[in-house]
């Protein structure tokens, strides 16, 4: 028994999914890949693993300390197991895909693996699905990923879907404007939201620093304290954007909550636009995350990554199918016909003496009879 026992143990992170779950996962990726592809973002499959040159570049970046590496036995390269889709995806849209006319709409799903979990997200395996948007560099391309992410969610069936907004580009952009360095401290205050601390380092910038700070929060209360600010231009411009975008979603999904982080800046490190977060109703934990970021470090693109596990988290746990006893000696066109009803028919191997016991011991609820189906 302790032999068995030992076979079984994974690695802290990794784990294995059984039936009924799996079966449930690959439905809701399925599901959130038809939503995608319905509105024209056709779907994109890259390796596991690859070069790590080519992996951990640009966008890539940012996932380096979560990577795995290996040596490649054959070319000697070193490889690196993917720890986020989204900077592969964006190498196909710059390399294999250039040609492709813009906007190019791309979406994937697959499973990534970290080096080491989070607090909020102990697995180090676990899927991602998403969709990318390459080449327009607008407010209107923006709001869509941001809708149609919301959108796949709110279809799933999570319950009070929100979108909170970030600008990880508006500090440092303000800064550079008013030639002050952003110093370590001055943005550990930021993104702990230190009102205190920001009076104490922001120096120049304080006032206007800490009237961001107060605009955090929903998107009705926090734009016209955006508006209000004396910006210079290049700020401007950042905050211009994010009241553009914000309008769009409101005109495309009035429904949709919408909350404004203007300083938040943890995990959108390599984000040069607007940025977001999706939540659901009373949970803490993200379901996704995206974006405007440079695909290749040249070219506009904006994306979405939904976080499976999370997802499947808040969802209503999978209905059992109907799963039906075919008894031996049973046509098999029978068996054909009830599939064709939507029953999941499973085939005796060897007779029985009581087919309603064979049935529940093989996890049916039910066993095909002479005269029909029978519950058992």
């Amino acid at each position: 028994m302790n032999e068995l026992a030992n076979r079984a143990l994974l690695p802290a992170g990794l784990r294995d999914i059984l039936p009924l779950d799996a079966e449930h996962e690959a439905n809701v990726v399925s599901r959130l890949m038809a939503h995608f592809s319905a509105q024209g973002y056709e779907r994109v499959k890259p390796p596991l693993i690859e070069f790590e040159e080519t992996l951990l570049a640009g966008v890539g970046s940012a996932s380096a300390s979560q990577c795995f590496r290996v040596m490649d036995p054959h070319s000697q390269k070193m490889m690196g197991v993917r720890a986020d889709m989204t900077p592969q995806v964006a190498r196909i849209a710059v390399t294999r895909l250039a040609g492709a006319a813009r906007p190019l709409r791309l979406s994937y799903a697959g499973q990534v693996l970290l080096v080491k979990g989070s607090q909020l997200r102990p697995e180090r395996q676990f899927g991602q699905a998403g969709l990318e948007l390459i080449g327009p560099d607008s407010a209107a391309a923006d709001a869509e990923v941001a809708v149609l992410a919301a959108e796949a969610l709110a279809e799933l069936g999570v319950a009070g879907v929100s979108i909170d907004l970030s600008l990880p580009s508006l500090v440092p952009t303000l800064l550079a404007e008013l030639k002050l360095s952003a110093e370590e401290s001055l943005r550990g205050s930021l993104d702990h939201k230190d009102a205190a601390g920001v009076a104490a380092q922001g120096g120049a910038a304080a006032p206007v620093l800490s009237a961001l700070l107060s605009a955090v929060g929903p998107a009705e209360r926090a734009l016209p304290i955006l508006a209000a600010l004396e910006l210079p231009p290049a700020a401007a411009a950042v905050r211009d954007r994010l009241a553009q975008v914000v309008a769009l979603i409101r005109e495309a999904a009035p429904e949709l909550t919408l909350t404004v982080d203007p300083v938040e800046n943890r995990g959108f490190e390599y984000h040069t636009g607007i940025a977001f977060t999706l939540f659901g109703r009373n949970l803490s934990s993200e379901l996704g995350r995206g974006g405007r970021y440079l695909a290749g470090g040249v070219e506009p693109a904006t994306g979405a990554t939904l976080f499976m596990d999370t997802v499947l988290a808040v969802l209503p746990a999978a209905n059992p199918p109907r799963r039906i006893l075919i008894p031996t000696g049973t046509p098999r066109a029978w068996a054909q016909a009830l599939r064709a009803q939507g029953w999941i028919t499973v085939a005796a191997l060897e007779t029985a003496d009581d087919w309603s016991a064979e049935a529940k011991r093989m996890g049916c609820g039910h066993v095909l009879a002479a005269d029909g189906v029978k519950n058992v």
